[in-house]
């Protein structure tokens, strides 16, 4: 579910490939370039359809859960909570009469905690900034919690794995973050914030976490899937200097960034649901730290590639597809 994604078209074509019996559920209007030279079997419906999702499911052993609404500078965050939520809600009541192995549910690195001393954080360090997270972060986290909650009461076999931000060609959307390395790709970026940073694992690798967790993974656990922590600059001159390209050059300091955003609160007070978050974006931007991915090298024998090498292969996608 959620294969015309870019995480789940990377899933769907790894399965492919190793010669598995593959069932994608799509909504008729989702472009499908990332999986149409894939054979895949294609059934139609939407996670709102119960009719559609329980004939999606049935006969099949796993079902990998890659439905999101990523969009966190939503000024309005009813699409956030009506997909992220209230339709992961739904599926999990046909799942808890599929009879599945595994439910492999894509979450985020976002639901996990934040530290002050930016040592590295785990699955099981204490959420600590709900209040700065903002509202995708909230749908996201109220999500791997129904996920969880299922699969602790034993009525899903579920999973949880927290993806950071994935990297590498057939991102056609493309994501959020794939769009600010496609600009730096092309040339098209001057200004970058200043000190961001962020977890960053290659696509492939991450596609390939999520389906050994489908074998290995402990039900009820969640797993972190990042390959390292990098700062932003890092990111977009890797990209800048695979295409030939000048990478941007003037860093804009955070600060400036708190103090626009903090400009605008007043604005979105008076017009809610219609002005850009701008101060939980400047937070996403700033509250990064290392995460360790210690328990999926042990549990799932998960080893990651460098994932600059991910940056290189997405900034050569992204110029020979134009996008």
């Amino acid at each position: 579910m959620g294969a015309s994604g870019f995480v789940g078209s990377h899933v769907t074509r790894q399965l492919v490939e190793r010669g598995d019996d593959v069932r994608v559920l799509l909504r008729t209007t989702s472009s499908t370039r990332g999986i149409d030279d894939l054979d895949v079997e294609r059934r139609y419906g939407d996670v709102f359809d119960d009719e559609a999702v329980e004939s999606a499911m049935s006969d099949r052993d796993v079902v990998f859960y890659c439905v999101v609404d990523a969009r966190a500078t939503l000024p309005d965050p009813a699409p956030l909570v009506r997909t992220n939520v209230e339709g992961l809600r739904r599926v999990l009541d046909v799942a808890m009469r599929a009879e599945l192995e595994k439910f492999v549910f894509l979450s985020t690195i976002g639901t996990l905690a934040v530290s002050s001393d930016g040592s590295p954080v785990t699955e099981d360090t204490p959420f600590n900034w709900s209040g700065q997270c903002g509202d995708y972060i909230q749908t996201r986290r109220t999500a791997e919690r129904l996920v969880l909650e299922a699969a602790q009461s034993g009525r899903v076999p579920a999973v949880a794995m927290c993806v950071s931000n994935t990297y590498g060609p057939g991102d056609w959307q493309p994501t959020p973050h794939g769009a600010v390395v496609a600009r730096a790709a092309h040339g098209r970026m001057r200004f970058y914030a200043a000190g961001a940073s962020a977890e960053v694992v290659g696509i492939e690798d991450a596609a390939r976490a999520l389906i050994l967790a489908a074998e290995r993974g402990r039900v009820g656990q969640r797993y972190i899937v990042s390959e390292r922590h990098l700062p932003l600059r890092t990111i977009l001159e890797t990209a800048a200097a695979e295409t030939g390209m000048r990478p941007p050059r003037f860093g804009v300091p955070m600060t400036a960034l708190y103090a626009g955003a903090y400009a605008a609160e007043p604005v979105r007070a008076v017009l809610p649901g219609r002005i850009t978050p701008f101060l939980t974006i400047a937070r996403l931007l700033d509250f990064t730290c290392p995460a360790d991915h210690g328990k999926a090298t042990r549990e799932l024998g998960w080893h990651p590639e460098p994932t600059v090498e991910a940056i290189r292969r997405a900034a050569r996608f992204y110029v020979e597809q134009s996008i």
